[in-house]
């Protein structure tokens, strides 16, 4: 009897004689009796989304599994691991995983964020002027109905539990609200005067003019995220939280002019308060029991905030010894941080901060010195030998740093 494979353009089942992979896997590797396997729904989807199975046949044999009374279905005391199998000494258990992972970058799932950034794209940063001849109530029509008929597309592909191209098209949903808000107010005569008239200036100038579209777009993205519950939705929330911050800074500095150092204050105030929503979205997530709301809603507001933050603490211009030295801490801390609630972006630019302090230090030290390239060298070989040791070791010094987090933060190490 021939297997039945699925077509990621076309997903339907196709008899076909030509063996797949896993009919070729020897039998003592993975077909024994004795072999079990522990599978989630994620694991379910993510196979659909492979196309390892068909949408229709992932639901009926999810539900034969997990239906009351059924063999397959475990409880929660079984997943326990054994207490007769006590690990080695000072090596902590890792906790069980409680968010959802995110799709994994497969070809098909390259496809679908690339076609998705393009129309995105086209929507937002390479609008041109043609689109205003239109006029604000030709461009108002046209944002809504490619915003009606990204929804209706997200709504099917969701029904075909195809998640990752719903996602896309739902964000764009989500990025064609300033345009429209833009549209309305210019057709509606409410649009304030000033330099900036025209929407292809949103994405290229800071002025406080746009933080209508901003608002209107954090709504109007709380709602579609409470009707897909699809993260990447979450990633224009998060750019516009950046936006906003630049904008906040015009507009209370308008009379004074632009002033760099207090924009550059107030992004390193919104990277903090985006951050703090990050843990609250995270915490949320982690402690729901509905599947759909234990994705990870919080990555795309660790990721900005923690830019924003970070960009906005480099940026301060200190000729203090002490608050160079400060500064160094700080990203200290945001190594272990990172590493203690397994969020990289925070280790990551720690990592670059450290290394530029120990990078300045090295050049006041060997300043017009022959040695300050090779002392640079080292440097780098000496942080490159650190990640070599830090990832073999990643798992427990992740337990160990989760170990000093505050109760309340304890949830955000479980996953």
């Amino acid at each position: 009897m021939g297997t039945q494979r699925m077509h990621n353009e076309n997903p339907e089942t196709i008899p076909t004689d030509e063996p797949s992979t896993w009919e070729i896997t020897q039998a003592e590797d993975v077909f024994l009796p004795s072999v079990r396997v522990r599978l989630g729904w994620a694991d379910i989807e993510a196979a659909v989304e492979r196309g390892a199975i068909v949408p229709s046949e992932a639901h009926a044999l999810w539900a034969s599994w997990a239906s009351p009374g059924s063999d397959q279905r475990v409880t929660a005391a079984e997943l326990a691991p054994p207490a007769a199998q006590p690990l080695p000494s000072g090596v902590p258990m890792a906790p069980m995983p409680r968010v959802a992972p995110g799709p994994s970058f497969s070809f098909t799932n390259t496809l679908y964020y690339f076609g998705g950034m393009l129309a995105i794209g086209a929507m937002t940063l390479f609008m041109t002027l043609g689109w205003e001849l239109f006029g604000a109530w030709g461009v108002f029509a046209l944002a809504m109905g490619y915003m009606a008929g990204a929804l209706l597309v997200a709504r099917n592909l969701m029904v075909q539990r195809l998640r990752t191209p719903a996602g896309v098209l739902a964000t764009l949903a989500v990025c064609l609200v300033p345009l429209a808000v833009w549209a309305l107010q210019s057709g509606l005569g409410f649009w304030p005067e000033g330099s900036h008239d025209s929407y292809r200036d949103y994405h290229r100038y800071i002025d406080w003019r746009w933080l209508t579209l901003e608002l209107a777009t954090l709504a109007a993205a709380v709602v579609m995220l409470r009707r897909f519950r699809l993260p990447f939705m979450v990633m224009p929330v998060a750019v516009t939280i950046w936006y906003l911050s630049m904008d906040v800074a015009h507009m209370l500095m308008q009379k004074e002019g632009f002033d760099w150092a207090f924009t550059r204050d107030v992004s390193l105030v919104f990277g903090l308060a985006t951050c703090a929503i990050a843990v609250w979205v995270d915490l949320r997530t982690r402690a729901s029991t509905h599947p759909l709301n234990r994705q990870d809603f919080a990555f795309w507001l660790y990721l900005f905030g923690a830019i924003m933050f970070w960009c906005g603490l480099s940026l301060r211009d200190s000729e203090s010894e002490v608050n160079k030295f400060i500064y160094a801490l700080i990203n200290v801390g945001l190594v272990f941080l990172g590493a203690a609630i397994g969020r990289r972006v925070f280790t990551v630019l720690g990592a670059i901060g450290v290394a530029s302090y120990l990078g300045y230090l090295s050049y006041r030290v060997f300043e017009d010195s022959l040695l300050f390239p090779f002392a640079l060298t080292l440097l780098g070989l000496g942080v490159v030998a650190l990640g070599i040791w830090w990832q073999r070791r990643e798992a427990q010094i992740h337990a160990r740093l989760a170990g000093w987090l505050p109760a309340a933060l304890k949830p955000l190490t479980a996953g």
